[in-house]
């Protein structure tokens, strides 16, 4: 068998995978297209560049399926988290990156690891015999060329659906007489979000102007792409009705305005994109909009009249296979197992959860190679509970991308739990809030029981 492991993509996926081969001793190949061909949204070189937003979400491990994924990264040795945590900016309790320094760190690592090598060109056809350990983690921008490769080879009748990217504005020319600093619900050590109210006029008009607005063209092979629901265009949101994104992004809940008495009745929210806090997004605020219409309408937010962008909103397209029917719980391709698919082209949506696909099927190959057993985390864990369900949980017939979620992992066998009340230990049926935390723990003690059984 050979000894190398040949990695298509060098994005979140390709790169954690990478690094957890070439740590456990394996000869890696990572071949990133980019700079000989170029993407839509990539604006750099670098490997893990983030397109979209620049926040890894929740870093609750107690409260939250994905900080839970985070700390079972962490305990893997994730270069993803370990990059993260380096170059991290403040978002009350969630994980968020300046992303350049973000990307520089996880390129600068892979560079240096004397197991890993990069290659610098696009696969256009199916892959050399010899290559007998492959990855494909080409994740939401895969090439038209390797498209009709994964399609050729898993007789796939599609892959595609649309994703979009949110504006980013500079922070000194937002006006902070009308906007002003809070974490939701006052969340997290600092204010970390710009808060920017509507009244109910105000609100209408918005959602008017961005249901009226001119919109990206679709090119022909785009018509029928649909899109996926996690990172939705907001004026595709509105159209869905008048009220969707006033609960959705825009929500007024949790959050109080010092500068009026007036309770907002909507209110756009950005958060910190670099670690200088000089760049904020609109969180939620995906668009497809025409960039004159996008300057034109969301400027329109009180606080943002004046604003500059330094990089207008924008529409890519996403890949992703259909898994539940394709890939065994080991991330192979069932019809040729020489063939691992890591990343958001396995239907999980999301950084966090990509990485961590990324951190599996690293580490299933280089087991394989060096002639070890690793097997599939619990369905217990956040790695097994995804794993899971892309491969067999969800159904093949209705299968969508998926964020990790609390509902992906097997429910409790206990309803009750004990508690001292009044001096006396007594059984209280368990909350919601505390069947979160009961799934957790009990997810962190499998993956140790696991990681204890792998050692």
């Amino acid at each position: 068998m050979s000894t190398i492991i040949h990695i298509i993509g060098g994005g979140l996926a390709g790169s954690e995978a990478a690094w957890q081969a070439a740590e456990m001793g394996v000869s890696v190949v990572i071949h990133e297209m980019r700079p000989v061909r170029k993407t839509d949204a990539h604006l750099t070189d670098s490997l893990a560049e983030l397109v979209c937003s620049n926040s890894f979400r929740s870093d609750d491990a107690e409260n939250n399926a994905v900080g839970m994924l985070h700390a079972g990264m962490r305990t893997l040795c994730s270069i993803i988290m370990a990059s993260a945590d380096l170059h991290k900016v403040p978002a009350g309790s969630a994980l968020a990156v300046d992303r350049d320094a973000f990307s520089a760190e996880v390129t600068a690592r892979l560079e240096a690891h004397p197991l890993i090598s990069i290659e610098r060109e696009e696969i256009i056809s199916g892959f050399p015999t010899d290559w007998e350990n492959i990855i494909i983690a080409s994740g939401p921008l895969t090439s038209d060329a390797l498209s009709n490769v994964i399609l050729e080879m898993t007789g796939e009748d599609k892959l595609a659906f649309f994703d979009a990217i949110a504006p980013i504005i500079y922070k000194d020319s937002i006006n902070f007489d009308i906007a002003w600093l809070q974490s939701r619900y006052d969340k997290g050590d600092t204010a970390d979000y710009i808060n920017c109210p509507m009244d109910k006029a105000q609100y209408d008009q918005f959602i008017h102007d961005m249901n009226a607005a001119e919109k990206q063209d679709f090119k022909e092979w785009e018509t029928n792409t649909p899109y996926f629901d996690g990172c939705m265009p907001i004026e595709v949101m509105a159209e869905r009705g008048h009220e969707t994104p006033r609960f959705g992004p825009m929500k007024p809940v949790g959050l109080t305005n010092p500068n009026s008495d007036i309770k907002p009745y909507a209110v756009v929210q950005l958060r910190q994109d670099n670690k200088l806090g000089t760049l904020y997004n609109i969180v939620g605020f995906q668009t497809k909009m025409k960039y004159g219409e996008q300057k034109r309408i969301f400027t329109q937010i009180p606080g943002l009249e004046e604003a500059e962008f330094a990089r207008f909103g924008g529409l890519h397209r996403n890949t992703f296979i259909n898994s539940p029917r394709l890939l065994d719980d080991q991330l192979r391709l069932k019809s040729d197992p020489r063939i691992r698919f890591a990343g958001q082209i396995t239907g999980v949506e999301g950084y966090v959860e990509s990485s961590a696909m990324g951190l599996m099927a690293g580490r299933f190959a280089g087991a394989e190679v060096i002639g070890t057993t690793f097997t599939t985390p619990p369905i217990t864990t956040a790695f097994g509970a995804l794993i899971h369900h892309i491969t067999g949980g969800a159904h093949a017939d209705s299968f969508q991308p998926m964020n990790i979620n609390f509902g992906l992992l097997p429910d409790l066998q206990e309803k009750y739990h004990e508690v001292e009340i009044d001096g006396k230990m007594r059984r209280k049926k368990l909350k919601k809030a505390d069947r979160k935390v009961a799934k957790a723990q009990r997810g962190a003690k499998a993956l140790k029981e696991w990681l204890d059984e792998m050692a």
